[in-house]
Formats: C-alpha cells, sequence, structure tokens
C-alpha cells in the first residue's frame, strides 16, 4: 500500500533526526580538537565532493541563478544562520539539552505555516504541539544556572531553522531537491571558511578526527536530503512534529558519548515531547480520513 505525502514526509524526518543528532555528536567531539568553524570548513568540504558527484550523477545541476530564487536564498539564509548559532550553542552545553531547546521548532513552524501558508491546524494539534513545548520546558528549566547566553543562542537557531523550513516548502518542485542540498552544503561551507580566523584559526586535525569528520559529511548529506524531501512532501504542520524523535537520538547518544545520564527532570520533559509528537500525527491521521471520508460522500465514520 502506498504511502501518503504526510506518512512518507513524517519517516522521512525521523530518519533526517537520526542523521543530525549523529553528526551533532561528532561535531560536540570534536569541540575539543577545532573549532566550530574549522567543523563546519572541512566537514562541508567532504559533502560538497559527495552531493556534488551525487548530483552530476542524476544530472541534476541547475545554473547558478538558482541561488537567487526567494525561496531557496531564504532557506540557505536560514541553513546559515541556524547552523552557526547551534555548533556554537552545542560546544557549551549538554548534547541532549541543546537538542530540547530545538524541540521548539515544531511550534514556530506550525505558527508560520498557519499564518503565512494557511494550513489548517485543529486546536487538538495545537495543544499537542504545546504540550511539546510545555516538555522542553521542562528539561530546559530556565532559570539563573540554566538560561545563559549560550542557551540563547539555541533559541536563536531555532528561529533560522524555522525561516529555513517554511522556505523550503516555497521552492517550485522543478527544483531538484539534490541541488538545494548542493547550494546549501557550498554555502555553509563558505561560511565556516569566513568564522575560522575570528574563532582561532585553523588547527592541524588528526587522521582520526578527519575520518569522523568525513563520517559527519556523510551524515548530513543523508539529513539535509530527508529534510528536504519530507518537506516538500506532506503538510509542515503533520511533519514538523517529527523533529521530536531528534531527542530521543540526543539522550542516547549523550549518554553513550559523553556519559552524560538523563534526570527526572529530563526524563520527565522527553516524554510529554514524544508523546505529544505521536498524539498530533494521530490527528493528523485523523483529519486525513474525514477529509477523504467527506470528498467520497460517506460520514467520517465510514457508516
Amino acid at each position: 500500500m502506498p504511502l501518503s505525502p504526510n506518512l512518507r514526509g513524517s519517516l522521512l524526518m525521523a530518519v533526517a533526526m537520526a542523521g543530525f543528532t549523529m553528526n551533532d555528536s561528532i561535531t560536540k567531539l570534536m569541540s575539543s580538537e577545532m573549532n566550530f568553524g574549522q567543523v563546519m570548513l572541512v566537514r562541508g568540504l567532504f559533502a560538497i565532493v559527495l552531493i556534488g558527484a551525487l548530483a552530476v550523477h542524476q544530472r541534476a545541476i541547475r545554473p547558478l541563478r538558482t541561488l537567487f530564487v526567494k525561496p531557496v536564498a531564504l532557506r540557505i539564509v536560514g541553513e546559515v544562520g541556524g547552523t552557526v548559532s547551534f555548533l556554537a550553542a552545542i560546544t557549551h552545553l549538554p548534547l541532549a539539552n541543546t537538542s530540547a531547546i530545538l524541540q521548539a521548532l515544531p511550534l514556530t513552524i506550525t505558527l508560520g505555516a498557519a499564518v503565512a501558508f494557511g494550513e489548517p491546524v485543529g486546536w487538538r494539534r495545537w495543544s499537542a504541539i504545546a504540550a511539546g513545548f510545555i516538555g522542553v520546558l521542562i528539561i530546559v528549566r530556565p532559570g539563573v544556572a540554566g538560561f545563559n547566553q549560550f542557551t540563547l543562542l539555541a533559541l536563536v537557531s531555532v528561529l533560522f531553522c524555522s525561516v529555513r523550513d517554511l522556505a523550503t516548502k516555497r521552492i517550485p518542485s522543478h527544483i531538484p531537491s539534490l541541488v538545494i542540498t548542493l547550494l546549501t552544503t557550498v554555502t555553509v561551507t563558505t561560511a565556516g571558511a569566513v568564522i575560522l580566523v575570528p574563532l582561532g584559526g585553523w588547527t592541524q586535525p588528526s587522521t582520526h578526527s578527519v575520518g569522523l569528520l568525513a563520517l559527519a559529511a556523510v551524515l548530513v548529506l543523508v539529513g539535509y536530503q530527508c529534510v528536504i524531501m519530507a518537506l516538500r512532501s506532506g503538510d509542515i504542520s503533520a511533519i514538523a512534529p517529527f523533529r521530536y524523535t531528534a531527542l530521543l537520538w540526543a539522550l542516547l547518544l549523550g549518554y553513550l558519548v559523553f556519559g552524560d545520564v538523563p534526570d527526572t527532570m529530563m526524563a520527565t520533559g522527553a516524554t510529554i515531547i514524544v508523546l505529544s509528537g505521536l498524539y498530533a500525527f494521530y490527528r493528523e491521521r485523523i483529519r486525513h480520513r474525514e477529509v477523504a471520508a467527506s470528498a467520497s460522500g460517506l460520514p467520517p465514520d465510514g457508516l
């Protein structure tokens, strides 16, 4: 049975979150050896080679003027701003905490989609996403100790990422996802080269570090492709809650790689976030059935 656009988009988003979170773990590991500008540069060079080769193979290369298509340009601005602010935050905050802050993204995306695009969002899905945001606050615990400049940088990243995802939805369908990924990667890599010197300059990396950054490039490629295809598949408000799966990966990797043990508040907040995301998906499925039943002339219960 073929997957509906929203279900396909949701699955792609879940895969993208796994790739991005594993990449974040590698980035945090590398921050002890080099600044995040160098991480963006080295990782980006590997990614450009991989994505460029794939784009040539699939004959997806398009003229450079594609960069100046307004939604593409907005997406790239959002990606660069989101990447820089997020990496600046993740080098100083625990992986799970940073990921938890980023889980506010579905709420801001849903609000933007409803206001800018007029996408229908019922009160139940609004309630589910709001509950997820409360779960984030439980984890972050804003206060003197928990709410510093790096927390603010993570919130700035949320705003930039919201612009990125909303712009992605408006990119014309004739522009291949690979081209968008390639342009984004080239721009982010260039941004890494620009901020490299102000952040302390070049540090000679070890062979092990280069290998890890090459792996990170593959993970970024998977993440970029999946998130772009997800956002172009269905309604943003239905797909966005699946960003919550990133928190599960962050909790697991934070424990296995960095030895971060989640406390009771973290576990409680994470549970609320996951359950709210699943409920939002459930409500989307119900809405899809009601629309299909209405189109066929049957009442929603099929009787």
